[in-house]
Formats: C-alpha cells, sequence, structure tokens
C-alpha cells in the first residue's frame, strides 16, 4: 500500500457507516452474499454458496484493505469493498471487489459507497483504478455513472489468479466535476 495511505479507514455517511473486515464477519457477509443474483454477471458464479464464499472470506480479510459495509438503519452489514493496490499500476489505488446485497441494488447504496471511498481516496491520490471483469455488465456500468472511462484490458493476477480485467479510470479532477452538478 502506499505510505501514509490508511486502507482500512472507518468512513460514515448518510445511511452507511464503512469499517474495517474482520473475521467476526463471516456470517454476516456471507448472509448478504448468499443470493444467487449478487454472482450472476461475476465470474464467480457459484460464490453465493457456503463453501465457495469462506475461501474469498479469509482472502479479504487476509489481504486487508476491505470495508464492511453497514446499513446504519438495518443495523446490519450489506456487503463490502476493498482498496488495493493492481500490479499493472504500483504507484496507484484502486477500488474493488465490491458487492452488495441485492436489497440494496438501483444506485442510491453503491453511489454513497463509492462516494465515501473515492472521497478518502482523492485526499491521497489523483486517480483511482477499476478493474472490472468483462462479463460484470452491471459492475461496468455503475462504474461508468460514476465518470469513469474504459482505459485499456489487461490479464492481471488481482487475487491469486491471472485474469482478463477491463481497467477504467476515474480521475479527481473529473470527480469534482461530476459531484458539482450532482
Amino acid at each position: 500500500m502506499p505510505t501514509g495511505f490508511d486502507d482500512q479507514p472507518t468512513l460514515v455517511g448518510p445511511t452507511l457507516d464503512l469499517r474495517p473486515l474482520v473475521s467476526g464477519d463471516l456470517d454476516a457477509l456471507h448472509a448478504a452474499a448468499s443470493d444467487p443474483l449478487t454472482w450472476a454477471g461475476h465470474p464467480a458464479t457459484e460464490r453465493y454458496k457456503r463453501e465457495n464464499f469462506e475461501p474469498y472470506f479469509r482472502q479479504l480479510v487476509a489481504l486487508g484493505g476491505t470495508l464492511a459495509v453497514e446499513d446504519r438503519a438495518a443495523g446490519r452489514i450489506i456487503g463490502c469493498s476493498r482498496y488495493y493496490v493492481a500490479p499493472d499500476q504500483p504507484d496507484a489505488i484502486s477500488i474493488g471487489f465490491t458487492f452488495l446485497d441485492r436489497s440494496h441494488w438501483g444506485g442510491a447504496t453503491n453511489r454513497e459507497l463509492k462516494t465515501l471511498m473515492l472521497t478518502h481516496a482523492f485526499a491521497s491520490f489523483d486517480a483511482v483504478w477499476f478493474h472490472i471483469a468483462p462479463s460484470n455488465i452491471r459492475s461496468q456500468k455503475a462504474t461508468a455513472k460514476l465518470g469513469a472511462r474504459h482505459v485499456y484490458d489487461a490479464v492481471l493476477d488481482l487475487a491469486g489468479t491471472p485474469t482478463p480485467w477491463q481497467c477504467f479510470r476515474l480521475d479527481k479532477a473529473e470527480w469534482e466535476r461530476r459531484r458539482a452538478f450532482s
């Protein structure tokens, strides 16, 4: 992680609390991840199953940078997201490994989550990267709505296996411009 950047902050928004993911969050996070439709457009389509989710969860905790997303009103974890450094952008920060309980799909929750994470990241960086599987159309559209643009495709090892990714970049100036008009 780049020097001085806190990749596991506690971030508070109007309806969400983001905090470091810990090993005791397994059951709550799996409950948020247990809907097969959550993973339908994702390369790991079987991740909703507990036996497939547990190794993924352990990896998220071990790698660090992962934030549990809590819906304050519901009093429960509804997903997670992660800061990480991609091998092709070693001096930059990336946001990804994001999923939300299907009850929170539709824009407002993801927008708040990404606003919190981007605001934190842009205090230290001039750009943020997103790596999205070519089959994950929903995430591609959501990332484009933030103002990120698809810059290139690459095969990268982000989680233990080289995989094809679409690489999106969001510049701080573009983010600030869009926020001024929203």
